[in-house]
């Protein structure tokens, strides 16, 4: 097994948390599921060199404690850091409350998912090696061909009594030239992301400061990202709190039944009815995605789904 055990920390979310909510959330690599009190996270460190690991918890008091394993010098500041963007505690929840309060509608969804935030992909860099694994394939084969990927040429590491494999680093997947289950062309595509982490493209910093057009534009320079895909790389990778998919036929959809509208907004109505949320846009459009059926009481499709808000 990889790594030793580096120290723990804890933070103490402004405003409401669940990490429940967080683990049985599924999208993208992670299937979601059953909760047993530990939220097993194994991922390449910002920075993309080294692979680390946290075995999370959360107290009855809502504060939420990690214990850290990964190699000596990772930095246990950095990895509190990255966790605290994959969990969405990098930001002040209570606001996010507030929109609930002068949205009725998003204050419904706020009860039904109570604590509920937007996990995040561990990096833009993962977020992007997934967008390239997982396009037109099936994404729970995917999930399974990533976890194999990362056992063979990443780390894998024990957490509380499981065992979970974290992605290889971009070095070490450049010497993948072939894989079971990856089409050979997805090879080619792979070490391009690789090398686009090397050269710093895919800093989480970097594209936030960027702005989310830009940032969305530029990662279309990717082989094999497309809008869609470099949507979904930027928004759940990076943090953005407020953007707004105008497009995405299922929010529009869902927006129509929780308003009562005789069809789906316009995006120009979109615009309109979201105005509320800013500057929480994205959490609102993950929260209506997830907790509409609880609301409504009907039998709950799945939290992953297609869309680049979700998936």
């Amino acid at each position: 097994m990889a790594g030793m055990k580096l120290g723990s920390f804890t933070i103490t979310p402004d405003g409401p948390f669940s990490l429940a909510e967080a683990a049985i959330f599924g999208f993208g690599q992670r299937a979601g599921g059953d909760w047993d009190g530990v939220m097993r996270l194994a991922f390449c460190l910002d920075g993309y060199q080294d692979q680390v690991a946290a075995e999370v918890r959360q107290d009855e008091t809502g504060a939420v404690h990690a214990v850290v394993h990964g190699p000596p010098g990772a930095g246990l500041a950095r990895i509190q850091s990255q966790v605290a963007r994959v969990l969405s505690l990098d930001h002040d929840g209570r606001e996010f409350s507030r929109i609930g309060e002068r949205d009725p509608v998003i204050g419904r969804l706020q009860a039904a998912a109570p604590g509920l935030r937007p996990p995040l992909f561990y990096s833009p860099y993962e977020a992007a090696v997934w967008s390239v694994m997982s396009s037109r394939r099936p994404a729970r084969q995917m999930m399974q061909v990533r976890d194999r990927l990362g056992r063979a040429h990443g780390s894998v590491f024990s957490l509380a009594g499981e065992e979970l494999a974290a992605l290889p680093t971009p070095d070490q997947l450049l010497a993948v030239s072939a894989f079971p289950g990856l089409p050979a062309d997805r090879i080619p595509r792979l070490h391009g992301v690789a090398r686009a982490a090397l050269d710093g493209r895919l800093d989480a910093g970097r594209l936030l400061d960027l702005g989310p057009e830009r940032a969305m534009t530029e990662l279309q320079a990717l082989d094999g990202i497309g809008p869609f895909y470099s949507s979904l790389i930027v928004v759940r990778g990076t943090g953005f709190t407020d953007v707004l998919p105008v497009r995405e036929p299922r929010v529009l959809d869902l927006a129509a039944r929780l308003y009562q509208l005789d069809e789906p907004p316009t995006e120009a109505g979109f615009r309109a009815l979201a105005q509320p949320w800013k500057p929480f846009r994205t959490w609102a459009v993950v929260l209506i995605r997830a907790a509409t059926a609880r609301v409504l009481g009907e039998a709950d499709p799945g939290r992953g789904g297609a869309s680049a808000g979700v998936r």
